[in-house]
C-alpha cells in the first residue's frame, strides 16, 4: 500500500478519552504511518444531547498532547446534516428506506433473535407500511434502511474471514431517529465516504457493525471496498470493557508518553526500544505496529 491509505479516529465527546481510546487511536495512526498513508480526525458529535460539555475540547487537547498529528481538517458530525439527509433522500427514492414507527420497547418485545452484541433483532415490522395501529399513536418517524438478506463476507485484518447476513443478524437499521437525530451507522458510512477513508481500524466491540455498514455503503451505490481491522478490547480487572459508560478514568495526559506506551502494551506492540519522548515513540511505533501485523495467526 502507498499514500492511497487513508484511515480515520472518530471519537465521540461524551466524555474524555480513556486508555481504551487510545488503543484504538494508536492502532488507527500506526497503521497510516506504516503505509505512508493520511490520518484523518472526525467529532461524532451528531448526537447533540449525549455530548458532554467540554469534551471535546479535551479529546482534542489529548490527542495533541500525546502526538497525534492529523491530516486536513477535522470534521464535526453535527455540521453535515445536509450531507445525511440527501443520503437518506436516495435512499427512499429507490425504497431502500423506510419509516418506522415502532417504540423501542415493541422491537425488544417483537424480537425472535438477538445481534452478536446482544440488540434486539428488529422484526420488519414496518417494512411494508405502518400498522394501523401504530400509525395512529405516533406522529414520531424514525427512517430504517432495508438491509439485503444475503451473505456479506470480508476478511478482517485482524481477526481474519468474517461473514453476516444482515437482514437475519441486525435487521433493518435505523438511519435517522424518531427525534430527528442522524443515526450512527448512516452518519459514519456517509462520512467515511466523503472522505475517502479505505481503511478503517477501530475496537472489537464495533466488529457486528461491519455487515451494516458495508450494506449502506453498497445501497448508497459505493462498491470500492474498505480494509477492516478490529483491534481488541481493553477491560478492566472485572472483565468489563473500558468505556465511558463504564466510568473509564480520562488518560492523564501530562504524562503522555507513558498513555503511549500503555496503549501500545495493550496492542502488544515491541517498540524495539524504550522511546524517552513522544517524538522518539512516533518514530518506532509504525515499524512496531507491522511486526505486529505480520506475527498474527494466518
Amino acid at each position: 500500500m502507498s499514500g492511497g491509505h487513508v484511515g480515520r479516529f472518530a471519537p465521540s465527546p461524551t466524555g474524555p478519552l480513556h486508555a481504551g481510546s487510545m488503543v484504538a487511536a494508536l492502532a488507527s495512526r500506526a497503521d497510516v504511518l506504516a503505509h505512508g498513508g493520511r490520518w484523518l480526525l472526525r467529532i461524532e458529535d451528531v448526537d447533540g444531547p449525549r455530548a458532554a460539555p467540554g469534551a471535546t475540547d479535551a479529546i482534542l487537547q489529548a490527542l495533541a498532547a500525546c502526538g497525534f498529528a492529523h491530516d486536513g481538517e477535522i470534521v464535526f458530525q453535527s455540521r453535515r446534516g445536509a450531507a445525511y439527509a440527501a443520503a437518506l433522500d436516495g435512499l427512499i427514492a429507490r425504497d431502500l428506506a423506510y419509516p418506522c414507527a415502532c417504540t423501542r420497547a415493541e422491537v425488544a418485545r417483537e424480537a425472535a433473535r438477538r445481534t452478536a452484541d446482544g440488540e434486539a433483532v428488529y422484526s420488519g415490522a414496518c417494512a411494508h407500511g405502518i400498522a394501523p395501529e401504530r400509525a395512529g399513536a405516533r406522529a414520531a418517524r424514525a427512517w430504517r434502511a432495508r438491509m439485503p438478506d444475503r451473505d456479506i463476507a470480508w476478511t478482517d485484518r485482524w481477526r481474519g474471514p468474517q461473514h453476516e447476513n444482515p437482514a437475519r443478524d441486525t435487521g433493518d437499521v435505523v438511519v435517522k431517529r424518531a427525534d430527528g437525530i442522524w443515526a450512527y451507522h448512516l452518519a459514519v458510512v456517509v462520512d467515511d465516504i466523503a472522505a475517502g477513508v479505505t481503511d478503517i481500524v477501530r475496537g472489537a466491540d464495533l466488529l457486528h457493525s461491519t455487515a451494516r455498514q458495508i450494506a449502506l455503503r453498497e445501497a448508497l451505490g459505493v462498491t470500492a471496498p474498505l480494509r477492516w481491522l478490529h483491534v481488541p478490547l481493553l477491560r478492566d480487572a472485572a472483565g468489563n470493557k473500558l468505556s465511558k459508560q463504564t466510568l473509564a478514568p480520562a488518560v492523564d495526559v501530562r504524562a503522555p508518553l507513558a498513555v503511549l506506551t500503555t496503549a501500545a502494551r495493550a496492542l502488544g506492540l515491541d517498540l524495539a526500544g524504550e522511546p524517552r519522548t513522544v517524538a522518539a515513540f512516533w518514530t518506532l511505533a509504525p515499524a512496531a505496529w507491522e511486526r505486529r501485523l505480520a506475527a498474527l495467526p494466518e
